[in-house]
Parts: C-alpha cells; sequence; structure tokens
C-alpha cells in the first residue's frame, strides 16, 4: 500500500468516525434504534462494495466477450460497457486481448503484449512512424505466426509493436480485412469469414 493510498484510508476512517459519533450523540436517547438503522446502513455500504468489487466477473458472466456461431466461421463481439469491442486472439499459444479499431490500418501490440507472445521488444527497430490520435509514435514491424480466433487461423499477419504507452493492443484492418462481412448493430460487432 503507498503512501497515498495509507493516508487516503486514515483520512475516510477519520471522517466516518467522525460522523459516526455525532450519530450516536445525536440520538443517544435512542440507542437501540440507532445501532439497528446504523448496522443495515453499514451492511448496505459493504453490499455497495462488494457488488462495485466484482462488477468485472459478475459482467464477464453476464456478457461474455465473445462468441462463435455457423460452424466457428462467425464471431460475435458484444459492445462493452465503455463502447468499445474487444476480441480475445491466440497468437502462438498466448492469448491477447484487442480493442477492434476499424480506424487504425495496422494491427498494433503493446510492448507488453509482445513480449508475451515472445518477441524480443528491446532489439526491436522502432523506425516506422504511425500518426495516432494522441500524435506520432514509433513503431517496428513485426509478423505474427499461427493467430488463432476460435476455430479461424491466420498462419502470418503483420503488425507493429509500438515503442510508446499504450493500454490495449488494437486490432486495426490489416486482420479485419481478411473477414468478407463486418456488421455493427443491435450492441454487438459480428465478423464473418
Amino acid at each position: 500500500m503507498s503512501s497515498d493510498n495509507l493516508a487516503q484510508l486514515i483520512y475516510l476512517v477519520l471522517l466516518g468516525s467522525v460522523i459516526a459519533g455525532w450519530f450516536f450523540v445525536d440520538n443517544r436517547k435512542n440507542l437501540g434504534k440507532t445501532a439497528q438503522q446504523a448496522a443495515v446502513w453499514g451492511l448496505i455500504f459493504i453490499g455497495a462494495i462488494a457488488a462495485i468489487g466484482l462488477w468485472s466477473d459478475i459482467r464477464d458472466t453476464v456478457a461474455p466477450s465473445q462468441s462463435y456461431i455457423d460452424g466457428m466461421a462467425t464471431v460475435e463481439v458484444p459492445r462493452s460497457p465503455d463502447g468499445h469491442y474487444y476480441l480475445d486472439l491466440e497468437i502462438d499459444g498466448t492469448s491477447v486481448r484487442f480493442v477492434i479499431d476499424t480506424g487504425a490500418s495496422d494491427v498494433v501490440l503493446t510492448k507488453d503484449d509482445a513480449q508475451r507472445i515472445g518477441i524480443d521488444v528491446e532489439n526491436l527497430f522502432y523506425g516506422d512512424i504511425a500518426n495516432t490520435a494522441n500524435g506520432e509514435v514509433r513503431t517496428a514491424r513485426v509478423r505474427l505466426q499461427n493467430v488463432r480466433l476460435g476455430e479461424i487461423l491466420d498462419l502470418t499477419v503483420g503488425a507493429s509493436v509500438n515503442e510508446g504507452e499504450m493500454g490495449t493492443s488494437l486490432l486495426g484492418m490489416t486482420y479485419l480485412q481478411r473477414y468478407s462481412k463486418i456488421e455493427l448493430g443491435g450492441g454487438k460487432m459480428v465478423l464473418r469469414r
């Protein structure tokens, strides 16, 4: 726990103690009822914290990340709560999470994802320049082998590794153009081979 987190925790405990103390002093004539109400509010608070903490697990169970239909040749990708579409691809046996970006011309890997699939990112030549919404970034060209989406297998896919910081790898048009049809609607994206 960092010193900032510890300071915030101490502040919240002190603030909660002051509020609880005032509440009990103000309602000292009915302490039994006050304790009962405090317990109810405490349980509501704990339940809200638990729901927030478990939300990503609940969301993954209720809204799976992707599904396959029509003999695995069609992939349905639900829109996530942040409005993006995420797809998990297996590259040389390693699962990599991508955000689908139809505005990106290339598949772009984060340095972390590139390392996880076995690319030596320290010895790449970052000689290409890519124009992004955040300005220019340097990239290095790579070839991805054995890119699998369910039963769909592509043996070679061109990609770039971003030299800078990036939260999630991007799945751009060099991969998406391999599909015969891409449809958006009803809160999902459908990819058909």
